[in-house]
């Protein structure tokens, strides 16, 4: 949170705060949308579907000034809430689906990608923390472990156990 400030003019700072604390009570996931990478873009999205200027000023404003604005953003937060858990579900029934079937193959597949994907992990996690990597690939190493870590264990963890939403609202709301 602090980098992210640090990045902004000085007048947003009250302004930024106030708008992830107003967001953080009624948006949760817009808050969270606000301090990632695309920050700017989900202030001038809501900016638009509030009808006020594209500034974190007018946009906090706004929804501390009108009740329906933030009936609009728990609108926009329940249909990203909405979106989420039915990707999860066509997931889940997708695998419904395969455990149907009669080729042992197509049962187990999404098992078998999974072990695959979590031996290869386990390797090249105890690779590169008990092998000497050479100075000009080590970024690399740490791009790979990144990636490894971030997205691809991630995406198993929250197909086979589901997402971390209730963690992210809880994250959102202590701003």
């Amino acid at each position: 949170m602090q980098r992210l400030l640090a990045l902004l003019p000085a007048s947003w700072e009250i302004d930024l705060n106030e708008l992830l604390r107003l967001l953080g009570s009624i948006a949760p996931s817009l808050a969270s949308a606000v301090i990632g990478p695309a920050g700017g873009m989900v202030v001038s999205a809501i900016a638009d579907k509030l009808g006020v200027k594209d500034s974190v000023d007018e946009v906090a404003k706004a929804i501390a000034g009108d009740p329906q604005a933030a009936l609009k953003l728990a609108q926009i937060n329940l249909d990203a809430i909405k979106a989420e858990y039915a990707n999860t579900e066509n997931a889940r029934a997708m695998q419904v689906a395969a455990l149907q079937q009669s080729d042992v193959f197509s049962k187990r597949f999404t098992m078998y990608l999974t072990s695959f994907w979590s031996i290869a992990a386990a390797v090249y996690i105890g690779f590169i923390t008990f092998s000497i990597i050479p100075e000009p690939n080590v970024r690399f190493a740490d791009t790979i472990l990144g990636f490894i870590l971030g997205t691809v264990i991630a995406t198993m963890l929250n197909f086979w156990f589901g997402s971390s939403i209730g963690s992210k609202e809880k994250d959102a709301r202590k701003l």
